[in-house]
């Protein structure tokens, strides 16, 4: 049994479906497979059942689970410490963010960051997982979490914005819709009328459409397929939305974080610096204080459109 098949087992055993675990280790769903099968003969057992809802864990499979879980443990420990040793400025970063930070606010510094340092690779992942920095899933997150909400204790790092939410629709949709057909864009799991709609100045509006998505969602409130709860800087840019209300909301913090092994290795330290430096420009828009027509510095993103004319 070798180091990359247990972190292969570990991905599967975790997502539950191999391209999944493939795209969190980056490699292909073919060689997940093949190393698992390759692992399955080595040891003589079946370690998943392979079922319509995905991979799940055999009893076989749960015995070696645990086990596994502290050879990763192990190893994890190794490369953080190796790594948090290494003042080369470079080599990889692996890295982890929403997909709407990423693609309205830092596709621009990263680059700026790999031209500026040609010999550091920077890896992203673009999820709302929280990724397992412990066993180096990835070196940096950039996470959302709730307003006022402290990080894990075992992880390390600054808060960069305030981020505020508020809730969005295309010019002209409630006229076109009428309050009883209005409806909100939710989430995959979201109830008909889950607490963030009670809790809303839309109550009593039903949740219809459903987006694991954050850019889908914004695509679909800009296409007027209903209400969306957005963050200010998804929304308040896009030409095609309004504001259904005045006020934003501080919904989130937006946290730049690593593990405590990795905190002063060099170019980690550095990238997370440039991300810090790179976000003060859009604080004004992460907060939703961006006046109507005004535009940042940063990247000339369109300012908040006009506040929609709320009836009840």
């Amino acid at each position: 049994m070798n180091w990359n098949d247990i972190r292969i087992f570990l991905a599967l055993a975790r997502t539950g479906a191999v391209r999944a675990a493939g795209h969190r280790l980056g490699i292909s769903h073919s060689t997940v497979l093949r190393r698992l099968e390759a692992l399955e003969a080595d040891l003589g057992v079946r370690l998943f059942d392979r079922t319509p809802e995905g991979y799940v864990l055999t009893a076989a499979g749960r015995d070696v689970l645990s086990e596994a879980k502290t050879v990763a443990d192990h190893m994890g420990a190794i490369e953080r410490q190796l790594v948090g040793r290494d003042d080369r400025l470079e080599g990889d970063i692996k890295v982890t963010m929403p997909d709407g930070l990423a693609l309205h606010l830092l596709m621009e510094p990263l680059t700026r960051f790999m031209e500026d340092h040609p010999a550091i690779n920077i890896e992203i992942d673009l999820t709302y997982d929280a990724l397992d920095l412990s066993r180096r899933e990835a070196d940096v997150a950039l996470r959302f979490l709730r307003a006022g909400k402290l990080p894990p204790p075992h992880l390390v790092g600054r808060k960069a914005a305030e981020v505020h939410s508020c809730i969005y629709a295309c010019s002209g949709y409630q006229d076109r819709a009428g309050r009883d057909g209005m409806r909100w864009i939710g989430w995959q799991d979201d109830e008909p009328y889950p607490p963030w709609v009670q809790e809303s100045a839309f109550p009593d509006i039903p949740v219809r459409g459903r987006l694991n998505n954050l850019m889908l969602q914004r695509a679909a409130a800009e296409a007027g397929l209903g209400l969306a709860y957005l963050p200010c800087f998804v929304g308040d840019p896009s030409p095609l939305l309004c504001r259904m209300v005045p006020d934003s909301t501080h919904s989130f913090d937006l946290w730049v974080l690593c593990h405590p092994d990795l905190r002063e290795a060099r170019r980690h330290r550095l990238f997370r610096g440039h991300i810090h430096k790179s976000l003060r420009p859009h604080i004004d828009l992460l907060e939703g204080r961006l006046p109507y027509g005004s535009k940042p510095e940063a990247d000339g993103v369109q300012g908040p459109g006009p506040v929609s004319a709320v009836r009840a």
